[in-house]
């Protein structure tokens, strides 16, 4: 009773999920109109609409970006959920026989989201082109007479063009990044020169705007990589479910009910079955002689296992229907993941330098310590029996057969490759970098 109520809830959440999106993108699009009727007179987010100061200026845009970006993943989730939906309620109803009231009900839903995607469509058209201002300074450059992107720009290519310009800044002041190639002397030596030789050349000091922009490059990046962190996280679990719920698993069930012969899709569930049915007469059988349960003759202990064999049959059918709907569901999963990493290649350059900066920005101790401990994880003593949990469930997830002579090889060679990449790493890369994190961790490890 308690699963009904639970698996109804869960269907009403997801029937609701179109709906939910929208009403959230709707209320962004409402906030900002607001900020327009408020403060610039109905119109566009611009300085030219309005005589507010560039940090006035500068608070709107980036309130409206916010709310910008709530819209476009309001309308992602709404298209996707909606899509699902249709395919999930036709494959339900095909006959989609509806009485006058609820098709009246329908027609006005529809004319509801209409309505509301007509109003995001106006705000949005607003802010399809980058906002423009005239700035100067150290990250963001340009010629005179020229007009650079705003720091707080709608537009990624901003970001884009941002961040190559701090980069040729960088380089021009001797502040190589992380991934670039390493020279001679230590990059943390040259580092430290170029920084004591900026703070005290006076012609090279960092003016207040350019502290303001190097800071709004800063949070953006770091908001920029974390949400596109959680993207490539979301989107491949939500395409993984939704593919697996609404599209993958009616099929397969529909198919196993054609072919009622096919219980057990491999030779070990089919064993784990019969251990648990001998077990479970076992189980009758001695409860019975201890007085645990009235003693059971052979009708009715041949009734009791026959129960318990159709409860294991269907058992074993849901394991095959989840195991061979996971299958396709993961490789919607992959491409899902492949599509976002195509579309979004200015994206990653943002988040490669937003990880060097967090991995070359540790102390020696923090580099060493997850040195040793991911190494000590994968390809340490302990590891294989690391490894056999994992194989083991990827077996279960696909429903293949444990296959041992193939988890022994493969825990036989992988981490021994692993290890020699990661050698190669430390002695190609790191000891380059940073010699002083290299040499930490030769004695935390001895």
């Amino acid at each position: 009773m308690k699963f009904n109520s639970f698996v109804k809830s869960a269907s009403n959440w997801v029937s609701a999920t179109p709906k939910r999106s929208l009403d959230r993108a709707y209320k962004a699009a409402l906030k900002i109109q607001e900020i327009e009727d408020k403060h610039f007179k109905g119109k566009k987010v611009s300085s030219n609409n309005a005589d507010y100061g560039d940090s006035v200026i500068t608070y709107f845009i980036t309130e409206v970006q916010g709310y910008l970006q709530k819209i476009n993943m309001g309308l992602t989730v709404f298209k996707t959920s909606q899509y699902f939906l249709n395919i999930s309620n036709f494959q339900d109803s095909p006959d989609n026989k509806v009485s006058q009231r609820e098709l009246q009900e329908q027609i006005t839903e529809a004319g509801l989201i209409f309505d509301k995607l007509k109003f995001i469509d106006e705000v949005r058209v607003k802010y399809n082109l980058p906002e423009i201002r005239e700035s100067t300074g150290q990250y963001l450059p340009m010629e005179s007479g020229q007009k650079a992107l705003s720091s707080q720009s709608i537009d990624l290519n901003k970001s884009h063009n941002y961040q190559s310009q701090n980069n040729a800044n960088n380089q021009k002041l001797g502040l190589e990044s992380a991934t670039q190639k390493s020279g001679v002397l230590p990059r943390s030596f040259i580092n430290t020169i170029n920084k004591i030789k900026q703070e005290i050349d006076p012609q090279s000091g960092e003016n207040e705007e350019q502290v303001l922009n190097k800071y709004r490059y800063s949070r953006y990046k770091t908001s920029l990589s974390i949400k596109f962190i959680l993207l490539l996280i979301i989107v491949p679990l939500l395409t993984h479910q939704l593919t697996k719920t609404f599209i993958l698993r009616p099929i397969v069930q529909q198919y196993l009910n054609q072919h009622e012969q096919v219980v057990f899709i491999n030779r070990d569930l089919e064993e784990e079955a019969f251990q648990e049915l001998q077990h479970y007469e076992e189980s009758l059988r001695f409860k019975g002689m201890v007085g645990l349960i009235p003693k059971l003759n052979t009708e009715e202990l041949e009734t009791a296992i026959k129960e318990k064999a159709e409860e294991i049959k269907e058992e074993s059918r849901a394991n095959g229907i989840d195991s061979i709907s996971n299958i396709f569901a993961d490789l919607f999963s992959v491409i899902a993941f492949g599509v976002v990493i195509a579309t979004s290649k200015k994206e990653i350059e943002v988040v490669k330098s937003f990880l060097d900066e967090i991995l070359y920005g540790l102390s020696d101790p923090a580099k060493a310590f997850l040195i040793i401990l991911f190494t000590d994880m994968f390809v340490g003593f302990h590891s294989p029996h690391g490894w056999e949990v994992i194989l083991e469930g990827v077996s279960h997830h696909f429903g293949l057969p444990e296959n041992q002579s193939f988890n022994f090889l493969f825990i036989a060679t992988f981490p021994v490759i692993l290890d020699t990449v990661l050698k190669y790493w430390i002695f190609r890369y790191l000891n380059r970098i940073s010699p002083s994190a290299v040499a930490t961790y030769k004695n935390m490890n001895e």
